[in-house]
């Protein structure tokens, strides 16, 4: 299971990694367009009506696959103060649990996305032509992530390897 999971790590990583670009293109890509958007209304008077169902989409972009890099980084918020005071073992099963948890969310995420998604493809949105149902693409691909951002946790800390190991800021710094 170890050599397993050691042999995926780099291919997850390689996943993390692609996910962390695309939402940051999406971050400045929809930057530049608010920006744009800014500067048409206020120097020409003008409206970019594209403008706001494009920053939309982008910042699902941004929202979804940024959080699904913060679960395999092990960054997203939570409450640590109580591991802080039980025993090592109390402490990997409230992880494991916490992990579990958002496994679950994640295919939940990904499951009701899909039917949100495929409810909504039938119609449009009117400024952009799109169908409505592709804003719900990256909850889908978001959720798929997290599910398996966290199961890749799950299955590392039972085969007893570190999960903080997976975390690119954690090589970045154990390299210096």
């Amino acid at each position: 299971m170890q050599s397993f999971l050691l042999r995926l790590a780099p291919l997850l990583g390689a996943l993390s990694t692609l996910a962390l670009w695309v939402a940051g293109a999406a971050m400045v890509a929809m930057t530049l367009i608010v920006g744009a958007q800014i500067l048409v209304r206020y120097l020409l008077n003008s409206s970019l009506v594209w403008s706001e169902p494009i920053a939309v989409l982008l910042m699902g972009w941004f929202i979804f696959l940024g959080s699904a890099v913060g679960t395999r980084e092990g960054f997203h918020l939570s409450f640590d103060l109580l591991g802080h005071v039980v025993s090592p073992k109390v402490r990997a099963v409230m992880e494991s649990l916490s992990d579990g948890i958002v496994l679950i969310f994640g295919l939940a995420m990904a499951v009701y996305g899909w039917q949100l998604g495929a409810a909504a493809w039938s119609s449009r949105m009117p400024a952009i032509g799109l169908p409505d149902g592709i804003s719900m693409v990256p909850v889908v691909l978001g959720g798929i992530m997290v599910a398996l951002f966290s199961m890749e946790r799950l299955l590392r800390r039972f085969a007893g390897l570190d999960t903080a190991s997976t975390s690119v800021a954690h090589q970045k710094i154990s390299e210096v």
